[in-house]
């Protein structure tokens, strides 16, 4: 039975992890998290892991790290402190471990760029402009540095991951469609990729099963979607036909350039990020792990929309990704 440790098991991706390895019996599972559990022998606080020196493991996933916080609350300092010092110490207990063969990091595209015209491939020189993409950036760097060729370090790059549960920006885009408010960027035409927490799992496991080499996997599903294919998927998860408005790009600018300086549900920087392109390549992951992912783009993301119907989600107007 192969030994896992998975700190930030408590977080979205964490608990859905922790459900998907517990599906099968040739994993014993470990949690590592800021705050102590009922009394359980597989479960650690931080302080209680880094101070133990009894228990070996063979896999590590190191989840645990800050989130880019969009409110632009959070100081530098925090990520840093987060993201790369933690991450610094999991990882020399991982290469303190004579048991351990793979660390996986959970860093973020957004260690490479914020925004991104071509497809996101791993050859695109890394210029990240945000402390929680530097953050991410360092922590990758000072894992790839210090591998020993004889152990197995991938780090993944995700895009927006989203899934069951998930509480997020994608709610809050939904509660506004779901009312039947209609859509009205119509007229912008833009691509993004998504990613499927079980299409991410799924990797995971890939990961520990599969040979594969050290280095940086950006993860992805496989078909980037429009905003509008978005908003449409949305329509069909409530049995609505969802409404697009294709309201001239021109005044729809006017409008956001009002919304800078009124508090207006919808201002130049949010209009970026709703008509602006992000697509991902997958391509060096699949093609390494000689796989195809279990869940389609749009087959995961109107599982994610059906999800929400069984939550109570406060409407806020124009969600941002």
């Amino acid at each position: 039975m192969s030994s896992v440790l998975i700190t930030g098991s408590s977080g979205f991706v964490g608990k859905n992890l922790v459900k998907y390895f517990q599906l099968d019996k040739g994993f014993d599972i470990t949690e590592v998290n800021r705050s102590p559990a009922f009394p359980n022998p597989n479960y650690f606080t931080f302080s209680e892991f880094f101070s133990d020196n009894n228990h070996q493991f063979n896999h590590y996933i190191h989840l645990a790290g800050k989130a880019h916080d969009v409110h632009n609350a959070s100081s530098p300092e925090e990520y840093f402190e987060v993201n790369l010092k933690l991450t610094k110490k999991v990882f020399d207990k991982f290469l303190q471990d004579s048991q351990a063969e793979t660390f996986i990091y959970i860093s973020s595209v957004k260690a490479v760029r914020d925004s991104i015209e071509t497809a996101l491939t791993e050859e695109i020189e890394p210029n990240p402009l945000s402390a929680y993409g530097l953050s991410k950036l360092k922590a990758e760097q000072y894992i790839l540095e210090n591998c020993p060729s004889d152990r197995k370090a991938i780090i993944l790059r995700p895009c927006m991951i989203h899934g069951p549960e998930n509480k997020g920006n994608l709610n809050l885009l939904y509660s506004f469609i779901s009312r039947g408010i209609p859509y009205p960027l119509g007229a912008f035409s833009n691509f993004r990729s998504f990613l499927s927490i079980e299409n991410l799992c799924f990797i995971i496991m890939q990961v520990i099963a599969k040979p594969i080499a050290t280095g940086i996997y950006h993860i992805s599903d496989d078909i980037p979607l429009s905003t509008r294919d978005l908003i449409e998927i949305m329509g069909d998860s409530t049995g609505k036909r969802a409404r697009i408005l294709h309201v001239p790009k021109p005044i729809i600018r006017g409008i956001a350039k009002v919304g800078d300086y009124l508090r207006l549900p919808i201002n130049s920087e949010r209009l970026k990020k709703l008509t602006e392109n992000y697509v991902v390549s997958n391509s060096k992951l699949t093609r390494s792990l000689l796989v195809e992912l279990p869940v389609s783009s749009k087959q995961g993301l109107f599982q994610t929309f059906k999800s929400f119907q069984k939550l109570c989600i406060i409407f806020l107007p124009y969600a941002l990704f």
